[in-house]
């Protein structure tokens, strides 16, 4: 599974680069951007021409500040980082935040039936992952690796503590914190009134409302293809209900050895990494932090067992398998539902 602070860019946002002609309304789209949690981020939204952009940057901003503290693993400093450092099975302060994040990702990975887990991280190190250079364990290091992943080993003890079963187990939230990133600024625009959105962090997002005009949201679904951007698909989205679109893939982050591909995206029932023609995975959803959680879960299963799992939890999900040089695409039985969301 993809668990790491290495963010998949996987949307071209085509709705940052419409200029809506100023004759034609009053309102104008407003943008803010940056950086944030080692990527980029963009929001788009209009409202009041008095809006002070200003104030909504600097309250983004903070936003992130304040999320990078708790939910980042590449900050030693951060909640999560503290808890996976102390090696310890005594009950640990986290927050509610993080508590109500593994308690998520944990119903993920049930549905998933294991795949999907979040405690793989010693896996990647044991992989060489983390470095410049792959290095395939032999089965004996494996199998001490993978007696310190599992779900079971977290216990929620309250809303605000977690314990570990095992000391050196640690916990990477990078398959649902963005996710729950965007969750979190969308509500800060709601908050401020803002009902006309599109938040965008590392290609992860979600919109609300409409653009000026009552023109509807769209964008573009990357190719799969490593070293290259190119556009396969495009999103509109006519709702105006909050919308989020996560996209999880296998062809950013690999390695090729003697002839073989492995993806970053582990099997956290095997400790290897996944073997199939799925190549990427879109889940639509009115909860960014699912959708998030739920894109590398249907990744790390592929296609066939993917299906199977979005059906029965009622997740709209977009397969994309390679077959050769062909790019075949299959649907969840959920995204026929969406009848105000066209991709073509």
């Amino acid at each position: 599974m993809y668990y790491y602070a290495l963010p998949f860019n996987l949307l071209v946002i085509l709705a940052l680069t419409l200029i809506i002609p100023a004759c034609s309304k009053p309102e104008e789209v407003q943008k803010i951007g940056g950086f944030a949690q080692g990527t980029t981020y963009h929001v788009s939204f209009w409202l009041d021409p008095a809006t002070d952009t200003k104030a909504v940057k600097q309250a983004v901003d903070a936003e992130f500040s304040r999320l990078d503290q708790q939910l980042s693993n590449y900050r030693k400093d951060s909640v999560i980082e503290q808890f996976n450092a102390k090696s310890s099975t005594e009950s640990q302060s986290v927050g509610e935040e993080v508590v109500a994040l593994v308690e998520q990702a944990r119903l993920v990975s049930q549905a998933s039936g294991g795949c999907y887990d979040l405690t793989t991280k010693p896996l990647f190190g044991l992989w060489g992952f983390r470095g410049d250079k792959l290095t395939p364990p032999d089965e004996a290091a494996l199998q001490a690796t993978l007696k310190q992943v599992g779900f079971a080993q977290i216990e929620v003890v309250d809303a605000t503590h977690l314990r570990k079963q095992i000391p050196a187990l640690e916990v990477d939230l990078s398959s649902i914190a963005q996710g729950y990133s965007v969750k979190r600024i969308a509500a800060l625009l709601e908050k401020q009134g803002i009902e006309n959105y599109l938040v965008e962090i590392g290609g992860e997002l979600q919109t609300r409302g409409k653009k000026p005009g009552d023109l509807p949201w769209r964008v573009a679904l990357e190719k799969p293809l490593s070293g290259e951007r190119t556009m396969q698909k495009v999103i509109t989205i006519k709702q105006t209900e909050p919308l989020a679109v996560m996209t999880s893939g296998t062809y950013r982050h690999f390695f090729d050895l003697n002839g073989k591909r492995y993806s970053h995206i582990l099997d956290a029932r095997t400790g290897k990494p996944v073997d199939h023609e799925t190549v990427s995975v879109t889940v639509l959803h009115a909860d960014p932090t699912q959708a998030d959680a739920w894109s590398t879960a249907l990744l790390c299963l592929g296609r066939e067992a993917g299906i199977e799992a979005a059906n029965k939890a009622g997740i709209a999900a977009l397969f994309i398998e390679q077959q050769g040089d062909a790019f075949n695409e299959y649907n969840s039985a959920p995204m026929a539902a969406l009848n105000q969301v066209t991709i073509e």
